[in-house]
């Protein structure tokens, strides 16, 4: 290959990726990076977007993996150290938060929620999904963000 080209190949790949960014809009937020975030988060259920919650939040769940959600979600000391520090550097208030204000509005600066689902703005996005339809057996919950929203592990939520 020309080595000439290089620069407009680069650049023609930022703006492909740029363009696919802004496609998302308001309902895009950066996809986990980090493997062992992926592989330990994403092994029981999608490794939601840090950008979806406040790094304060994000400590508060890594500091009782004990009572994930009424599972066990421990992992050694190392390891959640790891996890913690890159859901905390790319929380919605800090590394995030071009992709995340929409979703804190309504969130108090003191609140450290730790479902996406119950925040504000999340709740509006959904209010005209059923009780039924989260029960599907195809959805199974409002976790599962996949089951509506096809590209959510690529960090689009768009319908």
């Amino acid at each position: 290959m020309n080595l000439s080209y290089r620069p407009l190949l680069l650049g023609i790949s930022v703006l492909a990726f740029s363009a696919a960014v802004l496609a998302g809009g308001n309902h895009y937020f950066a996809p986990v990076a980090d493997p062992v975030v992926l592989e330990e988060c994403g092994s029981c259920h999608m490794a939601y977007a840090p950008s979806m919650l406040p790094a304060r939040s994000w400590k508060r769940m890594m500091g009782d993996l004990g009572k994930h959600f009424g599972d066990d979600a421990s992992v050694d000391t190392q390891t959640a150290a790891r996890i913690e520090r890159y859901l905390v550097a790319n929380a919605a208030d800090t590394g995030g938060r071009q992709y995340a204000g929409k979703l804190l509005r309504g969130v108090a600066p003191d609140n450290a929620p730790l479902r996406i689902t119950e925040l504000p703005k999340w709740l509006r996005e959904h209010r005209e999904v059923s009780a039924r339809e989260w029960r599907h057996k195809e959805v199974r919950g409002k976790a599962n963000c996949v089951a509506c929203h096809s590209e959510a592990a690529r960090g689009y939520y768009d319908d």
